[in-house]
């Protein structure tokens, strides 16, 4: 992805005609892109905590899978760097949904290189995660002491994502 789209095309929730069909000719989509998130669960699995932190979206939003990826690196290393392994981040969010561009030329001669509207569906460029008001995007699980330290590594994590977030406490 050497160009990558303004994410204003991709900010509103629109159901997409994606057309997956079992047989390869009848699929508008050849083939979904690889997503960048990998690491679902991060820190101590087995251990159990008895506190939670959310980050919360306050908007209706699709949030691409490099800024989730993006976020979760700046999460886990301020974690990491403070906390070693005492705590468990999990990323509540999927890209699932098919982000796709119609490639429009200009220039000369750009008039009988392209088919302008007619066939306009597009290749799928990425992904995105759709996310709803209220819907937990991180949660860190971790020791009452280090409540503020996961606060502030959530808060950093904001920056990276194209929509308002809150913290949330959860006992």
């Amino acid at each position: 992805m050497a160009n990558l789209r303004a994410f204003s095309c991709y900010r509103k929730i629109k159901r997409a005609y994606t057309r997956k069909s079992k047989y390869r000719t009848k699929g508008y989509i050849k083939a979904v892109p690889v997503s960048k998130v990998i690491k679902y669960h991060l820190g101590s699995h087995k251990k159990e905590f008895p506190n939670q932190v959310d980050l919360v979206s306050k908007q209706a939003i699709q949030i691409r899978h490099n800024a989730i990826e993006s976020a979760r690196v700046s999460v886990v290393r301020k974690l990491t760097k403070v906390l070693g392994r005492n705590y468990h981040f999990h990323i509540r969010v999927y890209p699932h949904h098919v982000l796709r561009e119609n490639k429009m030329l200009t220039g000369a001669g750009a008039d009988r290189m392209q088919t302008g509207m007619q066939k306009a569906f597009g290749k799928a460029i990425g992904i995105a995660a759709q996310v709803k008001v209220k819907q937990p995007l991180f949660t860190v699980h971790c020791e009452k002491s280090a409540i503020p330290h996961v606060r502030d590594s959530l808060r950093r994590a904001v920056h990276k994502l194209p929509c308002k977030c809150a913290v949330v406490t959860v006992k």
